[in-house]
């Protein structure tokens, strides 16, 4: 009985079939799949040895994981040193240097790798009174991750230079201005051969009042997109876009309001952000940015709440690799978490 009905259904479907050739209308299209979304793999905590533990960076160099991030009382205090760890595998971490300043506030740690092989270590000093600057923008540098010598002056005092990105050979950063007496807060953007040695390449980029936190990526065409924190007005992030030589750009408000932002490139052309989302919910979120529709939207929320974000970003072995701080266990610790996202 179940053979025989099994013979009519395929007699209607072959009869369907030929049917629909006969009208001229061919038989619908297989609905394609739907693509597979992002999976957090894992999330480990890897840092909690200070009181606070706070605003990260991540990179790999020559076959080892380095994170950097603040030490601290507080999430403001003056006591702010950076802290570098290590790791052969992502798993056991190791401090290996741990810069301090007599006279500031270590904050924002960022590390990138420079042209001739070596790591960059970049920072703000929020100078301890009775300094008539509040804020100077510091490097260091190591071939090792342990040694890094003495801080650099980088860019101008009150400018706080947050996130280098390099291009073909060209380290590139935004600073914000910090000074109190200057009208209002604007940004500069700066370029620099070295990482020691900065000059103004484009200066108050955005017209919109208090640009702060920014991430750069750069587009197989030289494009750079940039996107940007506001802290006044509407508080919304903005996404600009210039061409080479960066001095002329174009913004789109994203209608969403951020800190400490960091954005990637993946191998597919998407681009994907770590923010701090503030909606009503605090948390550290991944977000897909569309530049052509002007759009960020999260995809995944990372375990976090209260004081959270400043992400960092590697890819490596088809996953996104992510530190990142919060406060949602009880002090705020430093994690990694592994992101897999299949490319498209």
């Amino acid at each position: 009985m179940g053979n025989a009905v099994l013979t009519r259904a395929a007699v209607c479907v072959l009869a369907c079939s030929g049917a629909c050739v006969a009208l001229g209308r061919a038989p619908a299209p297989a609905r394609a799949a739907e693509p597979v979304a992002p999976k957090l793999r894992e999330v480990r905590r890897i840092w909690d040895e200070a009181p606070h533990n706070a605003f990260t960076d991540l990179t790999r160099f020559r076959g080892r994981w380095y994170c950097v991030f603040r030490e601290g009382k507080a999430h403001v205090s003056p006591d702010g040193a950076l802290r570098v760890l290590a790791s052969a595998d992502g798993k056991t971490w190791k401090p290996t240097a741990r810069i301090t300043s007599a006279t500031a506030d270590l904050r924002d740690a960022k590390i990138s790798e420079t042209p001739d092989g070596r790591l960059m270590l970049n920072g703000a000093g929020a100078l301890h009174p009775p300094s008539p600057t509040r804020h100077q923008s510091l490097a260091w540098f190591s071939s090792d991750g342990a040694e890094w010598g003495t801080g650099i002056p980088i860019g101008d005092p009150d400018m706080w230079l947050w996130r280098v990105t390099w291009q073909k050979g060209v380290a590139y950063c935004l600073g914000y201005n910090t000074n109190p007496d200057r009208p209002k807060r604007f940004n500069r953007l700066y370029s620099s051969r070295d990482g020691a040695n900065f000059a103004t390449l484009a200066d108050r980029i955005t017209p919109l009042e208090s640009p702060g936190e920014h991430a750069l990526v750069f587009l197989p065409d030289d494009t750079c997109l940039c996107l940007l924190r506001r802290d006044a007005g509407t508080f919304a992030a903005q996404l600009g876009r210039a061409r080479p030589p960066y001095r002329e750009w174009t913004w789109r408000d994203l209608g969403v309001r951020i800190g400490g932002p960091e954005m990637l490139r993946l191998p597919d052309g998407r681009l994907v952000a770590g923010v701090r989302l503030m909606d009503g919910r605090t948390r550290t979120a991944l977000c897909w940015v569309d530049p052509e529709a002007g759009t960020l939207r999260e995809f995944l929320t990372l375990p976090s709440g209260g004081d959270t974000s400043y992400c960092g970003f590697v890819w490596h072995e088809g996953d996104l690799w992510v530190s990142y701080y919060s406060s949602h266990e009880g002090k705020a610790a430093i994690y990694l978490a592994r992101v897999a996202i299949p490319l498209s």
